[in-house]
């Protein structure tokens, strides 16, 4: 297993850094997320960003946000909040202060779990360079998948595979925001502890152009569940 995982990071590499269009470069999407589950219903969560979109060693984009979630079943509704910081030419440019309501449904095919999300995003902007502020809305429905590869369920020491896609849509033109793509494997080393590597491509549109970013991502996830349970959920690109 370990000679798979190496192989197919060496083959995203390789995939990554043979783009045809030289204007497009790798960038960088680093994730660090905190978990704590207080029973089998209340969950709080905790993420921090950085991206290097610019440059891939350079950061010019970080986030910092958390919510809490309340487990019926298979279903999950979940309130948060978050602070985003965005640099241009080495400057900072804005500043996003962002609301959420969103909406898990979760689900199995034998060993594979489908998650379904929707959210419904409030966001206040303020730009200091021009001291102006605005606001808006976002709406995003995303479609993962995880599939554990050497054991029954996402516990210690197994390897897995996830992927998704994520529509953004919002109020005004274009309707149609931006599209992601993420296939990424990683491995959960203990019951507190998982990580996990991927490409994400991202495709932004706008009244004139449409950007492509793609992003080398990495993520490393803490969970602290007073239950012990051995099953675990791997949060991925957000």
């Amino acid at each position: 297993m370990k000679k798979v995982l190496i192989l197919s990071s060496l083959f995203l590499i390789k995939l990554l850094f043979s783009q045809s269009n030289p204007r497009e470069h790798i960038s960088s999407f680093n994730m660090t997320s905190f978990t704590y589950k207080h029973d089998k219903n209340w969950q709080l969560y905790v993420e921090l960003q950085t991206r290097g979109i610019e440059d891939f060693t350079k950061i010019d984009y970080y986030e910092a946000k958390g919510g809490i979630g309340y487990n019926i079943g298979s279903h999950q509704p979940f309130i948060g909040i978050g602070t985003y910081g965005t640099y241009r030419n080495s400057r900072f440019y804005q500043r996003e202060t962002r609301l959420w309501l969103q909406y898990v449904y979760s689900h199995n095919i034998d060993r594979l779990k489908l998650d379904h999300r929707l959210r419904a995003e409030k966001r206040f902007y303020d730009f200091p360079q021009t001291d102006t502020k605005d606001n808006t809305e976002r709406y995003r429905y995303r479609l993962s998948a995880s599939l554990p590869l050497n054991n029954e369920k996402l516990g210690p020491d197994t390897f897995f595979v996830n992927a998704f896609n994520e529509i953004f849509v919002g109020p005004d033109l274009p309707t149609f925001k931006r599209n992601r793509l993420f296939s990424g494997i990683g491995y959960v080393f203990s019951g507190n502890v998982s990580s996990n590597v991927g490409y994400m491509w991202q495709c932004e549109f706008s009244s004139n152009s449409t950007r492509n970013l793609h992003f080398l991502y990495f993520a490393l996830n803490f969970t602290f569940d007073r239950l012990k349970e051995t099953q675990q959920s791997v949060p991925v690109a957000d």
